[in-house]
C-alpha cells in the first residue's frame, strides 16, 4: 500500500546563491554558484512524500508565468496530481535563498505571489481529495484560512492532519485542535510557546504547551540533534542520520514532513515515520537544492537498512 497524501501549500521557484556571508545593506559580494529550481514548503513536501512513494496530491495557485511552467513540468516529472488554479496579472511566487559556503546554512526571503491569495475555497474544491487520503499535510506560507478549511475538512473525514506551523506565525488557540501532528524546528516551536529550544528538555516543555493547546502530537525538529515526537503516551528523541558533508539544509524541514506523511500514510506508526522523516531529511541535506534534494524511497530505506537499531529515550 502507497498511501495517499494531499498537501495544501505554496509553489515558488527558488533562486538560491552561494556566497561564503551575507552581504550588508548597501554592500555587493562576488558569490560562488547560483542555481534555479523547484521550491516553496508546500511543493517541497509534495516532491518529498511522491519520492517517498506516496500517491500525492498538491494544491495551490500559479501565476500564469514562467515559474508557473516550470511548477506544473516539476509535479509531472515526479507523478504528482496538481490542483493549481492559476492566475492571469499576478506572478507565480519566488524564494531567495542564501546558503553560506562552508556550513550549508541558509537564509530565506519568501514571496508567495499567486499563492498569498489562496483561501478557504481552495480546500473546498478539493474535499473529495482529501476524503479519499490517509493524510492532510499544510503550513502557513498560504493564508491560515486555506489551512484550516483543509485541517477541518480532513478531521471530518476521518484523514491524519498534519501542521507544519511555518514561517513562524502566532496562531489561534483553537486552531491546534484540529492537528493530529505538529511540526515545528526549535524556532517555530519558540515563537508558538514562548519557550527558547536550546535542547531536548526544552523542546518537551514546548511540546507539553502544544499538547495543552490541543495538538495530538508534537514533533519538535532539532536540526542535527534530530526530532523529538512527544505525545501524552510517549516522548522520544529520533537522532538524526549523518550521511555525509552537509551542503545546503534548506529543505531538510520540508523533506522531513514530506517523509513522514508517506510513511504514516503507508501505515507505520508515529515513531516509525518520524525516523522514515529524519532518514529522509539526513540525505537531502547532502545535496544542494530543495525540491531537487529529496532521495527516492530505495535510498531512505537502505539507509534504515545499514542503520543501527535506535534507542528510545522516555
Amino acid at each position: 500500500m502507497s498511501g495517499r497524501v494531499v498537501i495544501l501549500g505554496i509553489y515558488v521557484t527558488d533562486l538560491a546563491f552561494r556566497a561564503n556571508r551575507m552581504p550588508l545593506i548597501g554592500e555587493t559580494i562576488a558569490g560562488s554558484a547560483f542555481a534555479l529550481g523547484p521550491g516553496g514548503k508546500g511543493s517541497n513536501q509534495a516532491v518529498a512524500a511522491a519520492r517517498a512513494g506516496a500517491e500525492v496530491v498538491f494544491c495551490t495557485r500559479l501565476g500564469n508565468d514562467a515559474f508557473g511552467e516550470i511548477a506544473r513540468s516539476t509535479w509531472q516529472a515526479e507523478g504528482i496530481v496538481a490542483r493549481a488554479k492559476v492566475l492571469d496579472g499576478v506572478a507565480t511566487g519566488a524564494a531567495h535563498i542564501f546558503v553560506e559556503e562552508g556550513t550549508g546554512r541558509n537564509a530565506i526571503i519568501v514571496a508567495a505571489g499567486a499563492a498569498a491569495t489562496m483561501d478557504a475555497s481552495d480546500a473546498d474544491a478539493i474535499e473529495a481529495d482529501i476524503s479519499a487520503a490517509q493524510v492532510f499535510v499544510t503550513q502557513l506560507e498560504q493564508p491560515v484560512a486555506a489551512a484550516r478549511r483543509g485541517l477541518e475538512i480532513a478531521r471530518r473525514h476521518g484523514v491524519a492532519t498534519v501542521l507544519n506551523p511555518a514561517p513562524a506565525l502566532p496562531l489561534p488557540d483553537d486552531l491546534f485542535p484540529l492537528c493530529d501532528y505538529i511540526t515545528p524546528n526549535e524556532t517555530e516551536a519558540a515563537a508558538l510557546t514562548g519557550i527558547e529550544i536550546r535542547d531536548a528538555d526544552d523542546a518537551r516543555r514546548a511540546a507539553d504547551v502544544l499538547l495543552a493547546k490541543g495538538a495530538g502530537a508534537a514533533i519538535v525538529t532539532l536540526g542535527e540533534a534530530g526530532a523529538l515526537l512527544h505525545s501524552r503516551s510517549q516522548s522520544v528523541l529520533v537522532p538524526a542520520f549523518r550521511c555525509g558533508t552537509v551542503v545546503e539544509t534548506a529543505g531538510a524541514g520540508d523533506g522531513f514532513t514530506g517523509g513522514f506523511a508517506a510513511a504514516l500514510a503507508r501505515g507505520a506508526e508515529s515513531l516509525e515515520a518520524v525516523r522514515f522523516g529524519c532518514a529522509l531529511a539526513g540525505i537531502s541535506v547532502t545535496r544542494a537544492g530543495t525540491a531537487p534534494s529529496m532521495p527516492r524511497l530505495a535510498e531512505v530505506q537502505a539507509l534504515l537498512g545499514n542503520a543501527a537499531p535506535m534507542r528510545e529515550s522516555a
